[in-house]
């Protein structure tokens, strides 16, 4: 026997529930697939295991058609395992299957498989202005302290930034200076501590420069890449590259249709420039719409998964925005209830990488939810 996904191509892009059907493959992260080469004495035994997985099916003279949740692939495989240990040919095409619909990130040292482990990505801004944590970590024994809860919280990446870019305006610092914040943060966790994938959090070319001499693994741009020299830096590197749509100059009429097509620039002139597409994550740029904090936001947070047609990563970045304020008035100090709720729906929406303050509580939220998951029931 063997499970293979099977061919699309013939599905009619006319029929109401054939584009229903394509639509709720892509943006809930679904495969359909059919299970081959069945003998007549297994077709019930089969039937019946792929009734624990609460899918729909379709079943032939000697096939079954059928739709899986991808984040089900794995312990789709480990029962096949179980059941039938010996048909090499079955565990084989589960092995291929798997392999094909990982969704990967390489990012410097490290390669992610964000479907099979989400990220918790921490924030460790070094300034004196950010909009939750500005000043709270400016020596270096209290940046130092802070990076040891950080990693024993159980972050995968910290992600180091030396110049706010909050909503309202904000006042722009030299490369210099941001050099002079984020470079000894990097060196110190790279050190100390290699198992960590190390971020920084920069738009200005002489800054991530100076990064990547350093060993950062990671380069989250607000501003998406967007000059030549910055895509030649990237292309000459192994960094991964975290691209962010943003707005704040244009209000949209159709959210959807123009973030999506500024994905589909954006990914094109970084592969075009040599970027390979396995280092490039998405952000939406959730607190960078014209009207800060407004329903583009909301809109945003339902909306991720349509991001899921580009086949990469996408990054949550929402921890204690000012949304709580706006909806709940509620002070920076207090927003964290209410982040992890909006996380939650994110996260089950297919965003795999969450962008946070609170390791220890996101952390919780992501090991949880893929717990649930990933369960299904067997005696």
């Amino acid at each position: 026997m063997r499970i293979i996904e099977s061919n699309l191509e013939n599905v009619s892009s006319k029929n109401i529930a054939d584009i229903a059907l394509l639509q709720d493959l892509c943006v809930n992260q679904k495969i359909l697939c059919t299970w081959e080469n069945i003998s007549e004495n297994d077709l019930n035994k089969v039937a019946d295991f792929l009734d624990h997985f609460d899918t729909a099916i379709k079943v032939s003279e000697s096939s079954i058609d059928f739709i899986l949740p991808l984040i089900a692939l794995k312990p789709f495989m480990q029962e096949c395992e179980k059941a039938w240990y010996e048909d090499q040919e079955l565990l084989a095409s589960l092995r291929s299957l798997l392999k094909q619909k990982a969704i990967v990130w390489n990012a410097g040292r490290f390669c992610f498989d964000t479907l099979d482990k989400p990220i918790v990505y921490a924030i460790l801004n070094i300034t004196p202005d950010s909009f939750y944590d500005g000043g709270k970590y400016q020596s270096e024994d209290e940046v130092n302290s802070h990076i040891k809860e950080i990693v024993e919280a159980g972050a995968a990446v910290i992600e180091v930034g030396g110049q706010t870019t909050k909503p309202g305006g904000y006042l722009e610092i030299t490369p210099e200076e941001e050099i002079r914040r984020v470079i000894p943060a990097i060196k110190y966790i790279h050190k100390n501590y290699p198992q960590i994938a190390v971020a920084v959090d920069t738009y200005k070319l002489p800054v991530m420069e100076a990064a990547i001499e350093a060993g950062v693994d990671i380069i989250n741009d607000v501003r998406a890449f967007d000059s030549p020299e910055k895509v030649k830096l990237m292309a000459d590197s192994n960094v991964g590259l975290v691209t962010m749509h943003s707005n704040r100059d244009t209000e949209y009429d159709n959210l959807t249709k123009v973030m999506c097509q500024f994905f589909s620039d954006n990914l094109k002139m970084l592969v075009d420039g040599g970027v390979d597409l396995n280092r490039i994550i998405l952000d939406q740029g959730i607190g960078y719409a014209k009207v800060a904090d407004g329903e583009q936001d909301y809109a945003m947070m339902r909306n991720i998964n349509q991001l899921h047609r580009f086949g990469r990563p996408i990054l949550v970045a929402i921890s204690r925005k000012g949304f709580g304020k706006k909806l709940f008035n509620l002070d920076k100090e207090d927003r964290l209830p209410v982040t992890l709720v909006a996380e939650t729906a994110m996260f089950m929406a297919g965003g795999r990488v969450i962008r946070a303050h609170d390791i220890a509580e996101t952390k919780q939220l992501v090991e949880m939810i893929d717990v649930i998951n990933r369960n299904y029931w067997f005696k």
